[in-house]
């Protein structure tokens, strides 16, 4: 896998944002397939010609076929003081949804139990007080609609594993191409239709307040509300 300066829509000297592509890993698995955080490295050796090792550390992650902005830090100061905003729920994450007909409503909240299944890398709805069961909150609003498809803009209020395509799979509204979660077909690239649009944070250096946006993929469901 290789970078170029076109994935690249957030840099300075403390962190640099990828727009993340359908089928790309963040971070190693067992699949052996070469992540993200690996493509970065050779990136940023090539680009200023640094010898030796180069420093990136992985922040945050997105789902394998999740497309859109993340995040990595190229200093030990800026991925320690990251990790606490993230663990600290002080950055605001903005997701684009597309999914099959209308939504029941405009505009609406979620809320859920979920229990995670690490064996299946799924989550399943749940029930307060079963072991392991985490509640789960997110809001939604419809931007638009196409003849057959809708698109949402999705503000998650926890961080739950999968759990905007749990939650909105719950609501009769499966992501389109997520056959994990209910969806009936399957994208023919193996994504699905969901998109880490927007992060909003305070700079861990400076404190400026940043937002990182990232374009859709050019696919045809996505191509549907350009």
């Amino acid at each position: 896998m290789q970078i170029s300066s076109h994935d690249i829509i957030y840099e300075d000297n403390h962190l640099i944002a990828l727009n993340k592509r359908p089928g790309q890993i963040v971070q190693g698995d067992k699949t052996g397939d070469q992540p993200l955080s690996d493509a970065l490295k050779d990136y940023l050796k090539q680009k200023y010609t640094k010898p030796g090792n180069v420093f990136c550390g992985v922040i945050h992650r997105l789902d394998r076929p999740v497309s859109g902005v993340v995040l990595f830090a190229k200093t030990g100061k800026a991925l320690s003081r990251m990790n606490t905003l993230f663990r600290n729920r002080e950055t605001e994450k903005i997701y684009w949804a597309i999914i099959r007909n209308k939504p029941p409503q405009i505009e609406a909240e979620l809320h859920h139990y979920l229990v995670k299944n690490e064996n299946l890398n799924k989550s399943f709805l749940s029930h307060p007080g079963k072991p392991g069961a985490l509640s789960c909150s997110l809001r939604y609003k419809l931007l638009k609609s196409a003849e057959r498809y809708s698109l949402l803009e999705v503000y998650p209020l926890t961080g739950r594993h999968h759990q905007i395509r749990v939650q909105l799979a719950a609501a009769g509204m499966p992501i389109t191409g997520d056959v994990k979660y209910g969806d009936k077909r399957a994208n023919e690239d193996a994504s699905i239709c969901l998109h880490a649009r927007k992060l909003l944070f305070k700079h861990p250096v400076s404190g400026i307040q940043i937002l990182i946006q990232a374009p859709v993929p050019d696919q045809k469901y996505w191509n549907l509300f350009e």
